[in-house]
């Protein structure tokens, strides 16, 4: 499936969107993703119904506004947009320090698109903290614009919350379908927040013991590093191994491009 992400955000499972889909049960009631992210299995997998969250809540506030007022958000992204063009790099960091002091999410959606490789990153204080791309002007608002809108459309059954998420699949039940992509043990730092192990093994336990069905993104291998967890064989029924392109911070590291595989642990 070829489709324009509306978030980029760091761990974009859109290149292994089609196989995760083809994966997932042939039928369900409702769709659960508690690290909905860039929302790439979501676009995809288009569900009669959806619950979906994550702990950051600028990404939540964005989801919603994507989902509520497009309008707004393109309108807003284009005069942002031309003031930069205009006025140069000073309205970046002008915008920058603006969401830093009111995580408005449209000021989000504008440092997005215009800082380098679109990478959503913040430091240890929750600040937004990439710097702009200055051999890009970020993408033109009229080719953004029908991006938003197929978003828009296509989450307008979403329930989106901002939560934790245990609670955010509280309610998840047999029948029910539950996509999980939390950030990787070995990438911390470079996701927003982070999970304890131990829990999230219990979750999984829990999953199972509710007879709920779940799709597992978690670890893999980069290169010749490998960087596999210790997910118990009883917790899953299968493992699949997905490729999925080359690093998506090699060009920020400054490395030599290496092979990605993600592991897809499937519990049905």
């Amino acid at each position: 499936m070829n489709f324009k992400p509306v978030i980029k955000w760091s761990g974009s499972k859109r290149s292994q969107a089609s196989t995760i889909v083809s994966l997932a049960p042939d039928s369900y009631r409702t769709y659960f993703e508690p690290f909905i992210g860039g929302g790439s299995i979501l676009y995809a997998l288009n569900p009669p119904a959806a619950i979906c969250g994550d702990i950051c809540s600028p990404l939540i506030d964005l989801w919603k506004v994507i989902q509520s007022a497009p309008d707004s958000l393109i309108d807003q992204y284009r005069k942002d947009w031309l003031r930069l063009q205009e006025e140069g790099h000073p309205v970046f960091y002008e915008i920058r320090d603006h969401f830093n002091k009111t995580q408005d999410p449209r000021s989000l959606f504008f440092l997005s698109r215009t800082c380098v490789n679109g990478l959503i990153r913040f430091n240890a204080k929750g600040e937004f903290n990439n710097s702009l791309h200055h051999s890009r002007p970020g993408i033109n608002p009229d080719r953004l614009k029908p991006i938003v809108d197929s978003w828009s459309e296509r989450i307008q059954g979403v329930e989106f919350l901002n939560a934790d998420y245990r609670i955010t699949i509280a309610d998840a039940s047999k029948g029910d379908f539950v996509y999980l992509d939390p950030p990787y043990l070995n990438t911390k730092g470079r996701y927003y927040g982070g999970i304890e192990f131990s829990e999230f093994l219990s979750c999984l336990e829990d999953l199972n013991m509710r007879g709920v069905k779940y799709a597992l993104s978690f670890d893999g291998y980069r290169g010749d590093k490998d960087y596999s967890a210790p997910i118990p064989k009883e917790l899953y029924k299968r493992k699949e191994m997905l490729a999925s392109g080359n690093s998506a911070f090699k060009k920020v590291q400054d490395k030599i491009s290496e092979q990605v595989y993600e592991s897809l642990y499937l519990n049905y």
